[in-house]
């Protein structure tokens, strides 16, 4: 035999190196990360508390507090905040506080300069000074556990090791900011919804704005009401629009239908076995590493109540859970809580009209802190109603009238929930809540369910707030907030059912005073309500089997009509086989799913680029964004009816018009490389969930990032699940029944790689497993003295 040559011996000590190499970097980052790991056992001394706090933890990282004072359990669960999310909370309030700048540099400077015009940290301040001091002394209590939480970490965490950052202490207006925060998340900075749909109103000629931009159709759902009329087709063509020439602006194929807003109902004790009513409640958020929910209970100290749920890490309150007589969730109500107001301007632009006349804008000056840079100036213009936000199509200033600027827009009133016994009384206190306004639905342990909304009303007088219109000469203006006598509610429905879905959920007198702010199509919605009126009697089972319909009901009559088009087509036999054997839902092993979504949303951009094209000549910026919801009556009517004077001039035909759509879909699928046998819908909605940083560093996502599963589920059914975003949580629980509740949750209770937490429980969220909603048995104890 013979002997290895040199090179060849020199590659194996090149690759042993290698080896030897990554190793030692491998175990330096796991040292590195060690440092930064919560403490999970043992005893602290504090000097900060009355009495000992007990803080037990299951194998899965849930907690519980006891304690003997509730200043005490808002320290211990800002401790544990700290320990395992600060990097979160601190990006969630220089999120609302436009300083985001200041730790990750200048890629954040236009969201910070868009958010600074709001001055949300002086009016979180605000707030806090109007706070009873029983709140204000929970406050302090917190943001003294999170400055403790966060000095015992054996280093800072990891984030800020990257970004070469300190953790910035917290202080009580910071758990306020997150509040405003979550209004950033649910509601437009801007009145996006009132300013593109005043456009189209007021550009489109009026059979087509109300042809194309419908109020709702045979999709609703609501809890008062019936479904709107059908469509009346428009007289004028389409073509219309479009000039000689003019290129075709076409879409960005996506579902009209991306609210991250939720699903929740309640079912009434005489449905039950037990005699509670129980609430199924999964809020849709963008899903990231870590969750933004982090699951927590403690003793109320002096009563009988024990709270269990969804805490948001940045305060110190349960958001959605049980107190053990009542449980609660929500869903975002997608009504109208903001008015953009139309400025009359003076010649030299300075001043602006007012009902006392011309008045001078307030000009505040903001510094913005950039990591690495000089600092920036924005000069933020203020009028009596609100700060100035943009201009409309025809660049006419707009002040933004928004009930987050209010101070009871935002406080600490949901820890009045904590020692509610009924649901009646905790939808008195709903009018109180300071937060972006929520369907709040509700069941108790005697059986009573309820619905209203949570948040504030406003009181408008003079205007409807469909349209934006001046308040100059004093006879449009808001008249304060609704009395509790007037708060939309429903109270034990002769049904035993309530449900929510972001879609309309009242009429007459209700709908006006909560406005429309874009609601979802309804598709959602009904399915979640038929599925509860095909039972008379329901577990928790029962309703986590709701939450996890990823059935396709709503595309069943636009994959019947695509089997009939393919049928009549040469050339199309293997997509029509998918399209036949597609199943029914929205599962990951079905390419016919795919097929027959993307289909639908191309069509939809074929037949509306005409309106598209002429709205983009008026404003280049112009987008359908959160105007289209409502998209599906007109584009079910095009499909189906193929109205000739509503062709886009591009095609000769529907039939060519429907099959460019889908031509362009099954090109876009074989765009990978992969037989059509293969393109299945998980390979489009395979999960990319990441840590923040995983998207500006890559290497970050090696330790942190979730697997990439194929998801089943879809917008327009109640399993809505994209690649990004879904249900953060999944709660079913019947107040004095907790043992028998479930709560899923993904990516798990911790932010740190090594935590035993991290990305436990993940898989139940995955897959739908059942997964306690209470804490298990004890595995960890930590005693702060």
């Amino acid at each position: 035999m013979m002997n290895s040559s040199p090179w060849a011996k020199r590659i194996l000590r090149g690759f042993i190196a290698l080896l030897v190499l990554l190793l030692l970097v491998a175990l330096a980052t796991w040292a590195w990360l060690r440092q930064s790991l919560p403490l999970l056992n043992g005893e602290l001394s504090t000097g900060q508390l009355a009495k000992p706090v007990s803080i037990e933890r299951d194998a899965q990282g849930v907690a519980f507090i006891t304690a003997e004072t509730r200043t005490d359990s808002a320290f211990a669960l800002g401790f544990l905040h700290a320990q395992e999310r600060f990097f979160q909370m601190d990006l969630l309030r220089r999120n609302s506080a436009g300083e985001l700048s200041e730790l990750v540099g200048e890629a954040a400077l236009e969201h910070d300069k868009g958010v600074r015009v709001h001055q949300f940290r002086a009016r979180a301040e605000r707030n806090i000074g109007a706070m009873p001091v029983h709140q204000q002394q929970v406050l302090q209590s917190y943001a003294d556990g999170v400055n403790y939480g966060l000095s015992q970490l054996g280093a800072k965490p990891w984030e800020y090791a990257l970004l070469r950052q300190e953790p910035r202490k917290w202080v009580p207006a910071d758990s306020m900011l997150t509040i405003f925060s979550m209004y950033l998340t649910l509601q437009s900075r801007t009145g996006d919804f009132e300013l593109r749909d005043n456009a189209l109103a007021e550009l489109l000629p009026g059979d087509l704005y109300h042809f194309f931009a419908p109020k709702g159709g045979v999709w609703d759902a609501p809890l008062i009401g019936d479904a709107r009329d059908p469509l009346n087709l428009p007289e004028t063509h389409i073509a219309a629009l479009v000039d000689e020439g003019e290129p075709m602006a076409y879409g960005k194929m996506e579902s009209e239908d991306m609210i991250f807003g939720s699903n929740n109902w309640v079912v009434g004790g005489a449905l039950t076995e037990h005699g509670a009513a129980i609430v199924a409640d999964d809020m849709h958020l963008a899903i990231t590493v870590p969750n933004i929910w982090f699951r927590a209970g403690w003793n109320v100290p002096g009563t009988e109540f024990e709270m269990r749920g969804a805490s948001l890490p940045g305060g110190p309150i349960i958001v959605a859970g049980s107190n053990g007589k009542v449980a609660w969730g929500f869903t975002n109500t997608t009504a109208d809580w903001g008015d953009l107001i139309p400025l009359e301007i003076s010649e030299n632009g300075e001043q602006y009209r007012t009902p006392e006349g011309w008045q001078d804008f307030d000009i505040a000056v903001e510094q913005i802190n950039i990591s690495g840079k000089p600092a920036s100036e924005l000069k933020v213009r203020k009028t009596i109603w609100g700060p100035v936000v943009g201009e409309d199509h025809n660049g006419t200033p707009l002040a933004y009238r928004w009930v987050a600027h209010d101070i009871r827009g935002a406080n600490l009133n949901l820890l009045k929930l904590e020692t509610v016994e009924t649901v009646r009384a905790a939808m008195d206190i709903a009018p109180e809540l300071g937060m972006p306004h929520q369907n709040f639905v509700l069941g108790d342990s005697a059986g009573n369910i309820g619905w209203t909304v949570a948040g504030p009303i406003p009181r408008r007088v003079g205007l409807d707030g469909d349209r934006s219109v001046s308040w100059a000469d004093g006879t449009a203006f808001w008249d304060g907030f609704l009395p509790l006598a007037e708060q939309p509610s429903i109270y034990n429905p002769p049904s035993h059912r309530i449900w929510t879905a972001n879609s309309r959920t009242m009429d007459g007198e209700f709908l006006r005073v909560m406005g429309d702010g874009g609601y979802a199509l309804g598709a959602r919605q009904q399915q979640i309500r038929d599925d509860l009126f095909a039972r008379d009697h329901f577990t928790e089972q029962d309703l986590l089997d709701i939450q996890l319909d990823d059935r396709a009901i709503f595309l069943e009559r636009w994959q019947a009509h695509l089997v009939q088009l393919l049928s009549t087509s040469d050339g199309y036999d293997d997509v029509l086989e998918q399209v036949k054997s597609w199943g029914g839902r929205a599962s990951a092993d079905s390419v016919g799913y795919r097929i027959v979504r993307n289909f639908r949303l191309r069509f939809i951009d074929f037949a509306t680029a005409p309106v598209l094209t002429y709205m983009q000549r008026h404003d280049p910026t112009f987008k359908f964004g959160r105007v289209n919801r409502q998209v599906e009556y007109p584009a079910w009517e095009m499909l189906s009816n193929e109205p000739a004077h509503l062709l886009n001039p591009e095609f000769a035909s529907w039939k060519a018009l429907k099959l460019a759509a889908l031509d362009q879909v099954l090109e876009e699928m074989a765009e990978d490389g992969l037989p059509l046998a293969q393109q299945t819908w998980g390979v489009q909605n395979s999960a990319k969930i990441l840590h923040p940083l995983g998207r500006a560093v890559s290497a970050v996502n090696w330790f942190t990032a979730m697997p990439a599963d194929p998801l089943p589920g879809d917008s327009h059914m109640p399993r809505f699940q994209s690649s990004t975003n879904g249900a953060s949580e999944r709660m079913v629980v019947a107040p004095g029944h907790e043992e028998l509740g479930v709560f899923h949750m993904a990516t798990g209770q911790s932010a740190h790689p090594l935590s035993p937490f991290f990305g436990n429980g993940h898989r139940d969220w995955v897959e739908g497993n059942p997964s306690s909603f209470t804490e298990k048995s004890v595995e960890y104890v930590l005693t702060l003295k």
